[in-house]
This record gives C-alpha cells, structure tokens and sequence, in this order.
C-alpha cells in the first residue's frame, strides 16, 4: 500500500499543495487560473499548517480503524475495497460534519457553501496525488508503506542517538 509520506524538515510552507488539491479536487475547471474565479470558492483537502519556522502539509492518515467512518450518520464515508483508502460520497453526504468532530488528526473540513465534508483521498483516481506532484521541496512523497516504516525506524534511531549522545555530554558536565 502506498501512503504520502510528510517531511516537515523540507517544507517551506508555500501552500502550493493547497492551491493545486483546490483546483484539482474543489473545482469545475480543474484549473488554477479559472478557479479563482469560481463560485463557491475551491477549497483543498489537504491544509498546511505550522510557522515559518516549521510548517507540515495534513492530510487524511486513512486510519484502518477510522472513527469518521462508524462517525458518519448517512453512511457517506466508506473504505474503497481494491485501496483502502477512505473516501467521501458526496452525493450522500448532508454536511452534518459529525465526522469532523471524531476525527482523531483534524483533518476532515467542512465545506459550508456546497454542505459536504472534505477529506483527503490521495486522488484515488490520478497515479501520483496531485499534492505530491507539485511539492516543489519534496516535503511530500508518496511511498510504500513499508519502506516508510524503514525510513521511520531510522529516524527514531537517529533521534535516541542524539538524546543519549546529550545525557551523556550532561553527565559529564556534571560530573565536572
């Protein structure tokens, strides 16, 4: 399975994942250029967020025990069965936005003008997600589950090296 896979370390916070999920998913177009002029305005499915100092691109995690699926009172969020990947029925969708509320991430929007709930897909239907093709920093990438789960592991190992090289040079202050 693949996932996207954030790098906050490489993200500027330039939002063009937002612009480009907006025009992409949120308009008739499915152009930049003509969907600022759109009525109701696009609105994107992943949001950046963050300082910047650090700022991070969210997006659905496609949890496997999802809370907005149980959470979903006309049965509007369901799991593809060939991806796995939660997606939003719109056409079922009455914009009640209970799924918001038991998103663990936070990552489920209202969309007030058109009433339904908004929720990264991973563009279910394109080969490469669009927030991911236009990331001009590669602080998104769209990975394999397991080699994420490599890269993570090293990373964990890399950070307990650190705090223990730290204890260590504090120990040896104190001992000063």
């Amino acid at each position: 399975m693949k996932v996207i896979a954030v790098y906050p370390d490489r993200c500027t916070g330039c939002k063009t994942c937002e612009l480009y999920c907006a025009a992409e998913r949120g308009s008739n177009s499915k152009s930049l250029l003509k969907a600022v002029r759109e009525e109701p305005s696009p609105m994107p499915r992943v949001r950046v967020e963050g300082t910047n100092e650090l700022s991070v691109a969210l997006q659905c995690r496609q949890c496997r025990q999802a809370p907005c699926l149980d959470s979903c009172l006309t049965g509007a969020l369901r799991r593809d069965d060939q991806s796995g990947i939660v997606v939003v029925q719109e056409n079922r969708c009455i914009g009640c936005w209970t799924c918001t509320l038991f998103c663990p991430y936070g990552v489920i929007y209202p969309w007030p003008e058109r009433k339904i709930a908004l929720k990264c897909d991973r563009c279910l239907y394109m080969e490469i997600p669009v927030c991911v093709d236009v990331c001009p920093t590669q602080a998104l990438e769209l990975v394999d589950l397991a080699e994420y789960d490599t890269v993570l592991q090293a990373k964990r190992a890399s950070v307990l090296e650190t705090i223990r090289r730290a204890g260590d040079r504090q120990g040896a202050l104190i001992l000063e």
